[in-house]
């Protein structure tokens, strides 16, 4: 390695440090900065911005807000209440894979947040130690978005290894990520059904209760007779549901209602859902099959449409379908949070993207030849740096633009490169700073979710690294066997 490598190196990190403790559009500030470093001081030609990405990312960010704004998000999340409210036995399994579905959906894990209080409602009404649930929960929506066609990260990810000579387009990328995310979820919540002392042996709730500052959960054995005057009645219910559950009381000794019936969904919101998850469909199928695409001869024979320009074409309809069906106000999507939320990624991802495909231009031999004989050896090490970039930068699409290219062009192979990328995505929940960590522990009023002190002493660290280390194990299985 030459000096000026070296320098260029220390220039691309320091504007990634410098971006993630400045957070949010500070990311692609400090990229575009690096950018400049390199171009004007060291005097390197300047990558190909990732414009594809950023005009997939403003399609469907779109859309999305749309939803939104129609109530489309607030009637999915009634929705993922009801299922999870529907079997509260198996809500450490059933709670994540309904988010899982819906964050898929949506392309975003922002869903989670209402349904936060949901899951510690039903837990805790059922004697469950609700920090194994939420924890699960939360962690899952760090990878979910690797299962989703219209996230962030997809859209990273794709104008990565769409193009030759890799040519893993959408419908592949989903056939390693969806199992190896969803086995990830499983196999995490199994072990997590089994850490910590349960509810009733725990000796800091009880003690709660006993002082009055938290209201205990029904008896077991009310719970037991109406399921079984639910199932004698034909239901085949383990539990109560709907109204004739037993509700959760406040530290007040108050009840309240299921939290599902607390949350409002109208016609136009259900109506901008379905238009919005078959749009999502659509495009699954496009990806699946393309011949259905128009192909245009542009000098090598009649080739199909990307799957870059097909996605932002379907999410601009879709969006005029939520206009229809929906009826948004339109001056109100700038202020969506998915809005507020998609514009940051871009600007993030478009700065750091920028400046880690200059340089790798600029070093690619080098590269190749150093970085690819350390994969070659030691195939983990991409895994763990996306998953430290991920934990240092907090943002899946970061993570994905700022290692997966170096990971391709270090001569690993693109189904072995998504496998592992699926799961270290997991890593943005290393540390207790997400708002998803901070709400669920904030929901969580029998104080089993914790937050910690020492940085890896919370509640979520142990379920993500159990989940990153499942799926990144069995998605690289995955991409190496079929691709």
């Amino acid at each position: 390695m030459d000096v000026k490598f070296i320098l260029e190196a220390v220039v691309v990190l320091g504007a990634i440090v410098m971006g993630t403790r400045a957070g949010g559009v500070g990311v692609g500030l400090w990229g575009g900065l690096g950018v400049g470093v390199l171009v004007f001081v060291f005097r390197e030609a300047p990558g190909e911005p990732p414009t594809a990405a950023l005009l997939i990312i403003l399609s469907v960010v779109t859309a999305a807000s749309m939803m939104q704004a129609s109530g489309g998000i607030d009637w999915m999340v009634k929705v993922a209440a009801r299922v999870i409210e529907k079997h509260p036995r198996q809500i450490t399994v059933i709670a994540p894979l309904t988010a899982f579905a819906f964050s898929i959906g949506a392309g975003t894990g922002n869903i989670i947040y209402p349904l936060l209080p949901v899951i510690y409602d039903v837990s805790y009404r059922n004697h469950i130690r609700p920090s194994r649930p939420l924890t699960v929960t939360v962690v899952q929506s760090g990878m979910a978005l690797a299962a989703s066609p219209v996230s962030a990260a997809m859209a990273a990810m794709l104008t990565l290894t769409e193009v030759p000579p890799y040519n893993l387009g959408l419908t592949q990328i989903l056939s390693i990520t969806l199992p190896a995310c969803v086995i990830g979820i499983v196999v995490t919540a199994v072990v997590v059904n089994h850490l910590g002392k349960d509810l009733d042996d725990d000796a800091d709730v009880q003690a709660q209760i006993a002082a009055g500052t938290l209201a205990p959960p029904p008896p077991r054995t009310e719970l037991a007779s109406r399921a079984t005057t639910r199932h004698a009645a034909g239901t085949g219910d383990e539990a109560p549901t709907g109204d004739d559950a037993p509700t959760a009381a406040t530290a007040t000794g108050e009840t309240s209602t299921p939290a599902s019936a607390q949350l409002t969904a109208t016609k136009e919101g259900r109506n901008s859902a379905l238009a919005f998850f078959a749009g999502v469909l659509l495009i699954v199928v496009l990806g699946l099959f393309p011949g259905l695409r128009p192909s245009f001869d542009l000098g090598e024979g009649s080739v199909p449409i990307d799957m870059t320009t097909t996605i932002i074409i379907v999410m601009f309809a879709v969006g005029v379908a939520i206009l229809l069906v929906g009826r948004p106000d339109v001056s109100k999507v700038p202020e969506m949070s998915v809005f507020k939320a998609g514009m940051i990624s871009a600007i993030a991802l478009f700065g750091i993207a920028w400046l880690t495909a200059t340089f790798i231009q600029a070093h690619e031999e080098l590269i190749v030849d150093t970085v690819g004989g350390w994969v070659t050896d030691w195939k983990f090490i991409f895994a763990l740096a996306v998953f430290l970039v991920a934990a240092l930068t907090t943002s899946q699409s970061t993570a994905t633009r700022t290692i997966v290219p170096i990971g391709l062009a270090a001569g690993l192979a693109p189904g072995l490169v998504t496998g592992m990328w699926a799961g270290a995505l997991s890593g943005v929940y290393t540390l207790p700073a997400n708002g998803t960590q901070i709400a669920a522990a904030n929901f969580d009023l029998s104080g089993t979710t914790k937050l910690g002190t020492k940085l890896l002493d919370h509640s979520f660290f142990v379920p993500m690294l159990i989940m990153a280390v499942v799926t990144v194990v069995v998605g690289a299985v995955i991409g190496v066997v079929f691709y």
